[in-house]
């Protein structure tokens, strides 16, 4: 087991990339704390970890709401002390175009960037204190090359690529670890939100014609996320910190 005895933090953690990688810590002996506004999602997620023998507990949050972060991060750090991985996934496709309202601005920067950040120092004494901590991050492959569609997406993207080196070299000292994963197209419900499209048909349609600019002929499906999440939340990545891991299919390869 990997992650045996860790206590791991996982934002949006109740579908998609997030659930996989609960699962999956779960699955080598971590003890996974859910985030995700959909408290019955989340709930429903942890009673799958424990039915598999795995252990867990679910926290309904919305990221967007601050006081409700700092309440987070007080009770994890007051119920358990240490903190030995955060994995900051929480993200959405936000709204498209460059002629945006400012809700539609406010909330890109709040889930996408804001909320990480401030979680991420809520939980930076229960960090340091694990005397070796990972926190990992979601960006995407819209932040390392830019996106015409959705320049929002790639904004708050990039900015967490930026904010990664940053953590990286400010913690250092501590023993805390920080990296990123840039997935590519993956198979989740946030794939279809992406499109913007309620048509089934157009939707598969659109998914084949991206999948066929992937030079592996494929999108991802979410264990393989976690796969990589995996590798940076234990110590197979002890030397690592500060990267940004396209997980992509060699779409950045281009």
């Amino acid at each position: 087991m990997l992650l045996k005895d860790k206590i791991a933090v996982i934002t949006a953690g109740a579908s998609g990339m997030g659930q996989a990688s609960a699962q999956l810590f779960a699955e080598h002996g971590a003890h996974v704390i859910v985030v995700d506004v959909n408290g019955a999602a989340a709930t429903a997620t942890v009673e799958g970890i424990i039915a598999g023998g795995g252990s867990a507990e679910a926290a309904a949050v919305d990221v967007r709401d601050l006081d409700a972060l700092e309440r987070l991060g007080a009770k994890i750090t007051a119920d358990h002390g240490k903190v030995h991985i955060l994995y900051n996934n929480v993200g959405i496709p936000g709204a498209a175009g460059m002629q945006l309202s400012e809700a539609d601005w406010d909330t890109g920067i709040e889930i996408n960037a804001r909320a990480s950040f401030f979680l991420t120092g809520h939980l930076l004494d229960a960090l340091k204190a694990a005397d070796g901590a990972s926190v990992i991050f979601t960006s995407s492959t819209s932040g390392l090359v830019g996106s015409p569609f959705s320049p929002l997406y790639s904004f708050t993207k990039g900015g967490i690529i930026a904010l990664v080196r940053s953590y990286a070299l400010a913690l250092a000292a501590d023993k805390v670890r920080v990296n990123a994963i840039a997935p590519g197209q993956v198979e989740t419900p946030g794939l279809a939100a992406f499109f913007r499209i309620d048509d089934p048909e157009e939707i598969a349609r659109r998914k084949a014609a991206f999948a066929a600019t992937i030079p592996l002929g494929r999108a991802s499906d979410p264990r393989e996320i976690a796969s990589v999440a995996l590798f940076l939340a234990s110590d197979l990545s002890s030397y690592v910190t500060g990267v940004t891991i396209p997980v992509d299919g060699g779409i950045t390869a281009k």
